[in-house]
């Protein structure tokens, strides 16, 4: 019933993307994910390339399904970390903070489709002149680094924009924001809160907890005065680094204040002095369970959501 044009683009059976998470989307994941039916992904990040090949070998270990690397194109290291992707020959490479342009020769060399996250039409519509396969439309709903549109302003603005497949971002965690993605004309959605909170997530389980417990308004926004603005869970990093934007502080100082505060959160469980990057969807998980309860349970309830609209419709 849900097959579209994003399941014959990636070869998957379910049109779900996992979000490539810093510190958080690594190997054992993205193949959960996969083995599922959806599609899981490698999160680069700022990590050496190193690190992001160990992870790919390690997930072609676990799964023979696709699977994707989200490359960070601010990282320090992202030459040599597509110089890893194209060496493995990943079919699937979705980016970041800006634009995979100068990559997308070699990317087409090795067969491999390009997936951008974007955060606006303007952006969309340049990623399709670069030749982008689809994009990812983000909304700000999302946790960690976001644009200023929301999700049911951005899908819409975007899939009439560009003629590429969009997948929606920010906000899904169940089979109604699933629904109501296709309702806007995208072709899949990419979610990664809701994948955090999954058995097979590798992260401090502390920082699935807080993510658990999260109510509707728990998070909020951080870091627009560096022109980067980034949202997290309610704590007393969040609380101490609005203190000093509110105090003036340099964009410098702020940058040098979350240095390495995912990485203290996701895996080294400190979720009051750490980053806890999440959406604002957060407050509709409760539970911990497995990838692929996960995703059955979406496309489960997609199917009666659909079910219930059509005896509306005949009422």
């Amino acid at each position: 019933m849900f097959k579209t044009k994003i399941c014959e683009l990636l070869g998957i059976e379910y049109p779900i993307i996992q979000g490539g998470m810093a510190w958080v989307s690594d190997a054992i994941l993205a193949a959960a994910v996969s083995e599922a039916g959806g599609l899981g992904i490698i999160a680069a990040g700022n990590a050496p390339a190193d690190w992001v090949e160990n992870e790919i070998i390690k997930a072609k270990e676990i799964t023979d399904k696709p699977f994707g690397v989200n490359i960070m194109l601010l990282s320090p290291y992202v030459d040599d970390v597509v110089d890893v992707v194209i060496k493995h020959k990943i079919k699937v490479i979705t980016t970041g903070a800006g634009s995979p342009g100068k990559y997308m020769d070699r990317f087409k060399e090795i067969g491999a489709k390009v997936i951008p996250v974007v955060a606006s039409v303007a952006l969309a519509k340049r990623m399709e002149k670069e030749g982008a396969d689809a994009v990812v439309a983000e909304g700000m709903e999302s946790g960690g680094h976001i644009g200023e549109l929301t999700t049911i302003a951005l899908v819409p603005q975007v899939v009439d924009a560009v003629d590429i497949p969009v997948i929606a971002a920010g906000g899904i965690a169940d089979g109604r924001g699933f629904v109501a993605a296709l309702a806007l004309g995208a072709q899949g959605v990419q979610m990664g809160t809701r994948f955090v909170a999954s058995v097979e997530c590798t992260i401090s389980e502390a920082y699935k907890k807080v993510i658990v417990e999260a109510k509707d308004r728990d998070t909020v926004i951080t870091g627009r005065t560096t022109g980067h603005p980034v949202r997290i869970i309610k704590n007393k990093l969040a609380r101490e680094f609005m203190k000093l934007e509110n105090s003036g502080a340099t964009k410098e100082e702020l940058e040098k204040f979350g240095e390495g505060r995912l990485r203290l959160a996701a895996r080294e469980g400190d979720v009051k002095n750490g980053s806890v990057m999440a959406g604002q969807i957060a407050g509709l998980i409760n539970d911990i369970k497995p990838v692929s309860k996960i995703i059955s349970d979406i496309m489960r309830e997609a199917e009666e959501v659909l079910s219930n609209l059509s005896r509306l419709g005949d009422r």
